[in-house]
């Protein structure tokens, strides 16, 4: 089976997308430690939100 050029290029954005977002958890859980707090936890749901809207740029992006 054959991925073309097109189907190679939204894995990647995906990957990388999700990625960023494992990595953005990462520093999140480093910076505020196990114990998130309040600004920590707030900052996490930001961090969710963020990924939401991002992950909604890259599909309208990937459809063109």
């Amino acid at each position: 089976m054959d991925i073309d050029a097109e189907m190679r290029r939204k894995i990647v954005v995906s990957i990388v997308s999700v990625g960023a977002f494992f990595a953005l958890f990462v520093g999140i859980g480093a910076t505020y430690g196990p114990d998130l707090g309040e600004t920590g936890g707030l900052v996490l749901v930001g961090a969710i939100v963020l990924f939401i809207l991002v992950m909604a740029a890259v599909g309208v992006f990937l459809d063109e």
